[in-house]
């Protein structure tokens, strides 16, 4: 595996275009492959959604009945999709000059902390490559209690750094990687920490605001300041999760500590907007950061086949590559992807949690993968 040799390197533009005028003459190919998928999942609430070139294409449904809000509108927890927001969050303000990406992370949750030799960056952090493992090492006694209900809510934010601190690597930061909400969770905590502001403050003012993403947020009731009120009408848009038996509701997803790793939730047009974004980012505010996101930073796995960014998995398909991420809380899963090379973005949600196993990312990750 190979890391990058500076914090984050030049942005690339993969960016093919040639094929547009063809596409838009399948829209009624897309709509059958859409309701076929929707139909193929066992869910109680299903929401498939394309954009090609900008125009999009929605098909929802599910076992239950319709909920009184319309499935497209409601919000859903895609989990740890949520790190897409996070890398692309760390590449504005890298691209802003706020940050660099290779901060201690150590020395911006404790300035008068000793640096070590070998210090684990925010770079080493969104790329997992920090040494860190999934979940700190005493997560699993705190959230036993809550497994089926709210584990994440039973481990703090300030437990999330202290155990960070606490932490000595089994090997040298940037030389491995190992996929880790932990790390990810840290990052949100030091760069919050490093910019004096809350992640939530920095999400909202650097991404959410500046690509008009008005149905994306965190849970209500973590939103500081939040009056009744506005919690009341927030949770009406809420979609509800369900258990692996597609009966169970589960109740709204608390990250706890790990706001960063996968605390948003955001409607199926806010997703498109999102992954639109990515596909053309000219003109937009966030530009040079979204172009960053889509660089390759690591590569590994037989053939280096298994391409990471700083925000994106990256695979190969016959004419170009896909970027894709997908995400699951204890009652709902998310799969957000796009394709440069076709104009096309992808998002799938639905409200149950499946089995590893299960086909809903498997039948996401084909859509977009074989189009």
């Amino acid at each position: 595996m190979t890391g990058p040799a500076t914090p984050w390197p030049g942005a690339e533009d993969d960016t093919d275009h040639s094929r547009a005028g063809a596409l838009l003459g399948t829209d009624g190919t897309w709509r059958e492959r859409l309701e076929s998928a929707v139909g193929a999942v066992d869910a109680p609430d299903v929401v498939f959604a394309v954009s090609r070139s900008g125009r999009r294409i929605l098909h929802c449904g599910g076992t239950a009945p319709p909920p009184p809000v319309p499935r497209q509108d409601l919000r859903y927890e895609i989990g740890s999709a949520s790190k897409a927001f996070t890398g692309l969050l760390l590449a504005q303000l890298i691209q802003r000059g706020l940050l660099t990406g290779g901060e201690p992370a150590a020395a911006c949750l404790d300035p008068g902390r000793r640096t070590d030799a070998d210090p684990v960056t925010l770079a080493h952090l969104i790329t997992h490559t920090a040494a860190l493992p999934a979940l700190p090492a005493d997560f699993y006694p705190r959230a036993l209690p809550a497994w089926r209900t709210n584990p994440y809510g039973r481990y703090p934010s300030e437990r999330v750094t202290e155990a960070f601190l606490c932490h000595r690597p089994r090997h040298r930061p940037g030389t491995r990687w190992h996929y880790s909400n932990f790390g990810v969770a840290v990052l949100g905590h030091a760069v919050a920490a490093a910019t004096g502001t809350a992640w939530e403050e920095l999400l909202g003012a650097h991404v959410l605001r500046p690509l008009g993403l008005s149905g994306t947020a965190l849970r209500a009731e973590e939103a500081e300041g939040a009056h009744e009120a506005e919690r009341a009408q927030d949770s009406k848009t809420d979609a509800v999760g369900h258990g692996k038996d597609g009966r169970t509701p589960t109740l709204a997803f608390d990250a706890g500590g790990f706001q960063a790793a996968g605390a948003v939730r955001a409607t199926p047009h806010d997703l498109l907007t999102f992954l639109e974004a990515h596909l053309d980012p000219a003109g937009s505010p966030a530009a040079d950061a979204l172009r960053a996101v889509r660089t390759p930073v690591l590569r590994r796995g037989p053939g280096h086949r298994h391409v990471h960014t700083m925000a994106w998995f990256r695979h190969p398909t016959n004419d170009g590559p896909m970027y894709f991420h997908s995400g699951a809380t204890l009652g709902q899963q998310a799969f957000l992807g796009f394709r440069p090379d076709t104009g096309t973005a992808l998002v799938a949600l639905c409200t149950r949690r499946f089995r590893a196993r299960d086909s809903f990312i498997a039948t996401a990750y084909a859509l977009l993968a074989e189009e």
